[in-house]
């Protein structure tokens, strides 16, 4: 039987051909969004750990963390909690470099646990007024010590290169905390505090009591929880369940339409394959298994589409620094268990057709 299905779908590349290339754009845009999603959440796993911290403090109901804005007091009323050993501000700066609008600048205490977690690689600890630059960054921007960075219109001499091992630290710049103040006009306000918690004490309980403790706060303290701080991770979540239905029902549609048309062709070679012993299920599986062989072509170009736009998605829209798509196994395999399940429903009306033919009705309109 897989000969004959081979056989009928070559007999008409054409049709053939644009039936996969439908579903192919389909399945493509399922495996682009699967792939950002899952690099969304290995990014949101390293934005836990923010300088070195095990948990971080917003304001809750912001869109997007980065939003968020804290009175310059929460730390040290923070560090009054004896679960919390180490609780520091941190003032993000977002696009403020315009060489790179993706780059975040945050603005530190100098001698704080964020500032001595980073490993300083080339030049020297900057001094007040001075900047340090991510590894990625500066390689990025071919800068180092000794030059100069633009942050929010003013220039800043380069006194060092880190390496956090965080990407979006090392994707960014370091400045003191008053001079990022100052560029923000918000000398009495941060954008988040970092803690580090006692030994023994659990992040998820610090968590709850620091939320009930200090009501307008949020505090995430897992990856699950950066991943649905931001709009974005949901939009992408829903977009990718609106898209799943939408190829499935398109896909499914096209595909029924091209085996209708396929078995109004073959009416007399169908009813010749009942005549000589075929029986009616056998023949609606010949349908069924054309329409599957379909889709898996589309499938197969689908996941290389995919693969490939969503690297180009991320690159065109500048995000590369922050955002890496991940391709696993589970989202190359989503992606190939939607085109099956095209084929399925694409065959399953023309197969019901095709049993209900009688094989001399069949003949006759040979």
């Amino acid at each position: 039987m897989v000969a004959l299905i081979v056989n009928n779908l070559l007999r008409r590349r054409g049709r053939t051909l644009l039936t996969a290339l439908g579903v192919g754009v389909g399945v493509a845009m399922i495996v682009a969004l699967l792939s950002l999603t899952q690099g969304l959440q290995k990014t949101a796993a390293s934005f836990v750990h923010l300088g070195g911290s095990d948990l971080g403090v917003f304001q809750s109901g912001v869109s997007d963390p980065t939003a968020s804005v804290l009175p310059a007091s929460l730390p040290a009323s923070l560090e009054a909690d004896p679960a919390v050993a180490r609780a520091t501000p941190v003032t993000l700066l977002v696009e403020g470099v315009p060489a790179s609008p993706a780059a975040v600048v945050f603005g530190v205490q100098p001698g704080s646990f964020f500032m001595r977690n980073l490993v300083l690689i080339s030049g020297r600890a900057p001094a007040p007024g001075e900047i340090l630059l991510g590894d990625h960054l500066a390689r990025e921007l071919r800068l180092g010590p000794g030059g100069t960075l633009a942050v929010k219109g003013h220039r800043f001499p380069i006194a060092g290169v880190y390496h956090a091992g965080v990407l979006y630290e090392d994707s960014g710049a370091v400045l003191d905390l008053n001079t990022a103040r100052a560029l923000q006009g918000r000398m009495e306000e941060e954008t988040l505090v970092a803690v580090q918690l006692a030994a023994g004490a659990r992040a998820h309980g610090t968590a709850g009591a620091i939320e009930r403790r200090f009501p307008g706060t949020q505090v995430i303290s897992t990856p699950e929880q950066a991943a649905r701080a931001g709009a974005n991770g949901a939009l992408i979540d829903n977009a990718v369940s609106v898209i799943i239905v939408v190829a499935l029902i398109v896909g499914g549609i096209s595909v029924t339409n091209t085996m209708v048309m396929s078995t109004i062709e073959r009416q007399g070679e169908l009813a010749l394959l009942s005549t000589v012993g075929w029986s009616s299920l056998r023949v609606g599986l010949l349908i069924v298994g054309e329409g599957v062989a379909v889709s898996l072509l589309g499938a197969g170009i689908g996941l290389l589409l995919g693969v490939l736009g969503s690297q180009a998605l991320v690159s065109g829209l500048g995000a590369s620094a922050y955002v890496s798509p991940s391709v696993t196994a589970w989202v190359l395999g989503r992606g190939l268990l939607v085109g099956v399940a095209i084929g399925v429903l694409g065959g399953i009306y023309p197969a019901w057709r095709v049993t209900r033919m009688a094989p001399l009705k069949g003949l006759a309109r040979a």
